[in-house]
């Protein structure tokens, strides 16, 4: 096991009607003044907008409103974000909303102490020192925001989906968790989530460092509690028991439990990225259903010995002759597993057969050099082909 730091100070408050609490919760952390952040409308046609200012007003709290952020959220909206937080002086942004309006809101928390443009950190070109306090309030377990101090923006003009990682800075200071707040989310949406969070532990499950029995534990323990979980959420969408284990499996997927102490992949998501920076109507979770199992094949010639491990452990598979049977056996459960609940497995099916795998790749190129990955290294002659092969 690598020598390692965790801290992860967020208050995660999860229940019913716990939205409710959003006025006393940013009123203890110091908050008078409150930028509110939502996406196309729908919180405001639930009621849940109304119900949060309403927490804040009884709290005697300012606030006003920022919404209209899309899912693969943009960097021009973030800059908009940074103007307005500016010009209106909040001392709390708070995100009501999934993984694409979180992620903005902590753009902007960066970009408020800075003179430059936003961007610049997620080009690496300097890290934000100062930022303002982040809180949630979730409405779709996917991205695992609410528990993480990442942000992921794209850049529609350059083509790129960069991240941005400061755990120490851009956790939020708290999230709320109704499961209650998910009932009405389409299957295709709630799909996308659970491959997304599924793909979050997988990128720290595939690794090359040792003696990490703990947290190889979580992973696979995560992972099947989700399979388990799924279909009672698609069987009845208003199954608060399953929809409150896959909410909290979201946020475990991404809090970095799962990946302290070893050494953690991300190779898929850098490709994926690539591919919904160029058609940002690509939905995330959906595009890793495609992917994920597409670099196991191609991990599974080079060291299946992890990937045997996790047909094993995650999916049941009996162990074969070889690893390498025993990991190609798990990958068709996984793939499997994305078709029952509705995700894509190849880019046609994904409806992303327009997107150029030449220049996906060549934008990964620029992005990571020759190669990429950890628990495997892929040429990107390697990674054009793995994307060929679920063409």
């Amino acid at each position: 096991m690598n020598n390692f730091v965790y801290y992860s100070p967020t208050e995660f408050v999860f229940g019913r009607d716990t939205e409710s609490q959003a006025g006393e919760l940013a009123k203890k952390y110091g908050a008078k003044k409150v930028m509110i952040f939502f996406g196309k409308g729908s919180v405001v046609r639930s009621g849940l907008l109304k119900r949060v200012e309403d927490s804040l007003s009884k709290a005697g709290l300012e606030f006003f409103e920022f919404g209209g952020i899309q899912a693969n959220p943009l960097i021009d909206k973030a800059r908009e974000g940074v103007e307005v937080a500016k010009k209106e002086n909040p001392d709390m942004l708070m995100a009501v909303g999934g993984g694409s309006v979180i992620d903005t809101a902590k753009a902007v928390a960066a970009g408020y102490y800075y003179d430059g443009d936003v961007w610049d950190f997620y080009l690496g070109k300097c890290k934000p020192e100062k930022a303002l306090k982040v809180s949630v309030v979730l409405t779709i377990p996917a991205a695992g925001s609410e528990g993480s101090g990442n942000s992921v923006i794209t850049n529609m003009q350059t083509n790129k989906k960069l991240g941005l990682r400061m755990p120490l800075l851009l956790r939020p200071v708290f999230s709320i968790m109704n499961p209650e707040l998910t009932y009405t989310l389409p299957p295709y949406q709630t799909a996308c989530g659970i491959s997304d969070m599924m793909a979050h532990i997988m990128e720290r499950y595939f690794t090359n460092t040792k003696d990490v029995f703990v947290t190889d534990e979580f992973c696979e323990g995560l992972l099947r509690a989700i399979i388990k979980e799924s279909p009672k959420v698609f069987a009845n969408p208003e199954d608060y028991e399953a929809r409150a284990n896959i909410m909290w499996a979201g946020t475990m997927a991404h809090n970095d439990v799962c990946g302290v102490g070893r050494e953690e992949d991300w190779t898929s998501h850098g490709i994926e990225h690539e591919l919904s920076a160029i058609d940002d109507t690509i939905a995330h979770g959906a595009g890793l259903a495609v992917v994920f199992p597409a670099f196991l094949d191609a991990a599974l010639q080079k060291n299946p010995s992890k990937v045997a491990q996790f047909a094993v452990k995650v999916f049941g598979v009996q162990p074969k002759a070889n690893e390498t049977e025993t990991a190609k056996e798990g990958v068709a459960k996984l793939r499997a597993f994305f078709k029952s609940i509705g995700m894509p497995v190849t880019l046609t099916e994904l409806g992303a057969e327009h997107v150029s795998i030449d220049e996906a790749v060549e934008h990964l190129r620029a992005n990571r050099g020759d190669s990429i990955g950890f628990y495997v290294q892929l040429t990107m002659e390697e990674v054009k082909d793995l994307l060929r092969a679920v063409k």
